[in-house]
């Protein structure tokens, strides 16, 4: 349910950008003899020549909506253009436009806060920008207004109809305005400067409410399109309201609107003037109430967020009639594609933009044979994300069945799915300067030389390269990239005859070992400054070490006899050694959830026997293999 949420005390200056017939207009600059033509964008499915996304204002003058299917854009316009949307495991992959919107936020957000609501609308909190100029270069000390400025529509301005360019030329440069319709007609040159810029840059049009509030320049932004910008001043919000739909406000499109049309006889926005605040919190509880009773005055105090990315990713697929899935067998067939596009783009933005999705969600439509309870919907489910592909089509399978045993309550009754979703929402930022765990297993850690050695994140390849042997390789890992230990601190003697035990030998930590997936798979040793080349160590030097690990092997072994150290003696791995006290608890909790849970069985490891002192080495933190 809405919330009204407080107004600002200080005057605003807040612009919606809309792009104008989005997916069209991308398809036309790949394309641009589709320029003044009737296109429309496809997603085509063999059902009626596909479903319409987008239609281009050409072919609207035709009749074409968007509710059309193909074929029947065809009959009313035989001459539309039918671009197919660029199709990916089945569906529609819109990646192509996503990119071209991001040309678009680069550059609105130069001026401003800047929050991307979609893929083609954005929201842009001026009021700084517009302060400056009105300090530095108000609009009436202006050699000149913009062209584009000049024809903006401004409600209110000679009974609602603009007479021309002077009178908004007037408007902004009136000396007696106060200082909030000083600050909207700043405002709005802005705004039509930053639209000419995207017309320049990327070749699309779009168009633009300029107000007070979201709420408003939400309304203003399809007044007047395409290409053109509408300004709503104070003086202005009793008119366009009292005339406004109540469903054509947001939030009120569905139930509630439904209920103040039914319910109170409210058909307008302006109708609920009528109504004090407090009857409205008698009949639809507090929150909702006030938020009424403040949307019917054009009071709106939603904040623009500083956000560039989107709050969650989706992937969705819809089989309407005939197509709809009536098997799990093909309802796992589509969810596994579905995850993997998922997979594949919360991957991308970790990579890109370093943040983490952490719940994942399933929604779904569906229909019950020979069933009176048709209202019933599929209830949506969630989890935990886990990052990798099978993992995420793991747990979405699980969440359909959960949510399909819901659904059927139980009884054994013929089903079919006609929209399927995955989403992963939840995203946070990976905190800076979060990079590998070794940072917080050591102190320092001296210089390597890329070609002996690698700190590779999982995914990422290992550079290094080299011709030697792997056991000489490796040998000269064991001998040259230690990592050193409390920084050169004195120890106790009995920890650290414990750690030279442990250091030397090689069972513990097998690089070649199958490690994949767990948290071994962060750690590399770092390289002292001393690189000595392969060829510089004697063969006889070779033969000493492992006699040396030969020894300390048969130490360790007398001491943890259910440990496997000698699965391959050639393999010598590099070191690393901790003090469990020198993690801070924060950094752990920053950490991905699986990275989280392995170091914490590492920390408190369950229903075991711990003799060692607590913090004097790593080997003391693994549980010996059950027999």
């Amino acid at each position: 349910m809405p919330v009204a949420r407080p107004e600002s005390q200080e005057p605003r200056v807040i612009a919606h950008v809309d792009m104008d017939c989005f997916y069209v207009q991308v398809e036309q600059r790949r394309n641009p003899d589709l320029r003044g033509v009737p296109t429309a964008v496809v997603q085509y499915n063999s059902w009626k020549g596909g479903g319409l996304i987008a239609v281009g204002y050409e072919a609207r003058n035709f009749g074409v909506k968007r509710s059309m299917r193909g074929d029947e854009a065809k009959r009313v316009c035989p001459d539309i253009q039918l671009v197919q949307v660029p199709v990916a495991r089945g569906k529609a992959d819109l990646n192509l436009y996503r990119s071209a919107g991001s040309e678009v936020v680069a550059i609105l957000s130069t001026k401003g806060k800047c929050e991307r609501a979609s893929i083609d609308e954005v929201y842009l909190d001026l009021t700084d920008a517009a302060k400056s100029m009105l300090l530095e270069s108000p609009p009436a000390m202006l050699d000149s207004i913009p062209e584009e400025a000049l024809k903006s529509h401004v409600l209110g301005l000679s009974s609602g109809e603009n007479k021309g360019e002077d009178d908004v030329r007037k408007w902004l440069c009136q000396p007696d305005a106060d200082y909030q319709d000083k600050l909207l007609a700043c405002g709005t040159i802005i705004v039509a400067e930053l639209r000419v810029r995207v017309l320049q840059e990327t070749k699309f049009t779009c168009s633009a409410g300029i107000a007070h509030n979201k709420m408003l320049a939400k309304l203003a932004s399809p007044m007047h399109k395409p290409a053109q910008q509408t300004v709503v001043p104070a003086t202005s919000v009793p008119d366009l309201l009292a005339s406004l739909p109540v469903k054509k406000m947001k939030q009120l499109g569905g139930k509630l609107g439904t209920s103040l049309q039914d319910d109170l006889g409210v058909n307008t926005v302006g109708d609920l003037l009528k109504f004090s605040e407090q009857k409205l919190q008698d009949l639809y509880g507090i929150n909702t109430g006030m938020w009424l009773w403040k949307i019917a005055r054009g009071i709106n105090g939603d904040e623009v967020e500083d956000r560039l990315l989107p709050k969650s990713h989706g992937c969705g697929k819809t089989f309407p009639g005939p197509m709809a899935l009536k098997t799990t067998s093909s309802v796992k067939q589509w969810l596994n594609q579905l995850c993997e596009e998922l997979s594949e783009r919360i991957q991308s933005d970790l990579d890109q933009n370093k943040r983490i999705a952490q719940t994942l969600t399933l929604h779904a439509r569906a229909f019950k044979e020979d069933e009176l309870d048709l209202l019933k919907k599929f209830p949506s489910k969630s989890c935990p994300l886990r990052y990798g592909t099978s993992k995420i089509q793991e747990d979405a399978m699980h969440l359909f069945e959960s949510g399909l045993s819901d659904f059927l309550n139980s009884k054994n009754l013929g089903w079919g799915i006609t929209s399927l979703a995955v989403g992963a929402s939840k995203i946070v930022d990976i905190p800076n300067g979060t990079t590998s765990i070794l940072k917080y297993l050591t102190e320092k850690r001296t210089s390597c030389n890329p070609s002996d050695c690698s700190d590779a994140l999982p995914g990422e390849p290992d550079h290094g390269t080299s011709s030697i042997s792997q056991k000489d390789a490796d040998t000269k890992s064991y001998k040259e990239c230690k990592v050193p230990f409390e920084s050169e601190v004195e120890e106790n003697p009995k920890t650290k005859a414990s750690r030279e035990s442990a250091s030397d030998s090689k069972g513990l930590f097998d690089r070649d070992a199958n490690v994949k997936g767990t948290i071994l798979r962060y750690f590399s040793g770092g390289c002292s400054s001393n690189q000595r080349s392969t060829s510089e160590v004697e063969t006889n030097q070779l033969e000493e070490e492992e006699e040396k690990i030969s020894s300390s092997t048969a130490n360790i072994t007398s001491s943890h006899p259910n440990l496997n150290l000698n699965q391959n003696k050639n393999a010598l791995s590099e070191n690393w050694i901790y003090n469990i006290e020198e993690i801070d608890p924060s950094v752990v909790d920053e950490l991905p959830l699986e990275i989280q849970r392995e170091i914490r069985g590492w920390i408190h490891p369950s229903k075991r026997i711990n003799t060692a002192k607590r913090g004097s080495t790593i080997a003391h933190y693994f549980s010996p293999a059950r027999k």
